[in-house]
């Protein structure tokens, strides 16, 4: 049997930890063998089954292990995913069994969807982006490489998330909006203009806060 191990193990990839529990490969295709993260005290103060086995910096692929994703940060999620794909770690997607997923949803390798997510029609998912708990997206929205888009956020319909852009909790797009490459939108904030890439925009209206 494949080991999954987790990369990071901070909040969200305790949350991810969770979610692969749940999953019904859990046990079966692989079995969870705990979590890569450069401070290895992470877990101290936690109580799971496994641990942090080793330094993100340190660690060497093995031939049975599969890694998953559970760095919130894309720039950061970006360097240390490139590191290890470099060193021949091979990643997988993780899709929670309650994600409802429409007709022609495709979805790139590496991500992550959480629970109770909505993939409604014709959507594309990039490499490596992570959509947390909640969060709808409707038909036509196309979501770039290496962005997170954090729990609670509407996509309406052709709204378009441009690769490493940060939707915080709680980000409404009305639709045909566009959010730029590595640009962060800040919790709770509703994009009534699209945000230009490197924008880092908060409120309702949205507006640039640099």
């Amino acid at each position: 049997m494949r080991r999954l191990i987790i990369v990071g193990a901070g909040g969200l990839g305790r949350e991810v930890f969770s979610w692969a529990s749940h999953h019904p490969d859990c046990g079966k295709a692989w079995s969870i063998a705990g979590f890569i993260d450069d401070n290895l005290t992470a877990l101290d103060n936690f109580s799971y089954p496994v641990k942090v086995i080793n330094s993100i910096s340190n660690y060497i692929p093995g031939a049975e292990d599969v890694l998953v994703c559970a760095i919130g940060d894309p720039a950061i999620k970006r360097i240390v995913c490139e590191r290890l794909i470099a060193h021949s770690a091979k990643f997988i997607s993780l899709i929670h069994p309650t994600v409802v997923m429409g007709s022609n949803v495709s979805l790139d390798s590496g991500v992550v969807i959480c629970p109770n997510v909505t993939l409604t029609a014709d959507i594309q998912v990039g490499t490596f982006s992570l959509i947390n708990c909640h969060t709808s997206a409707g038909h036509d929205v196309d979501i770039g490489a290496w962005s997170t888009i954090s729990g609670h956020c509407d996509l309406t319909g052709g709204c378009k998330i441009g690769e490493g852009a940060f939707l915080a909790t709680g980000v409404r797009l009305l639709p045909g909006k566009t959010v730029g490459s590595n640009a962060f939108v800040g919790a709770a904030s509703v994009v009534v203009r699209s945000v230009k890439s490197e924008d880092r925009v908060f409120g309702n209206p949205a507006r640039s806060i640099m």
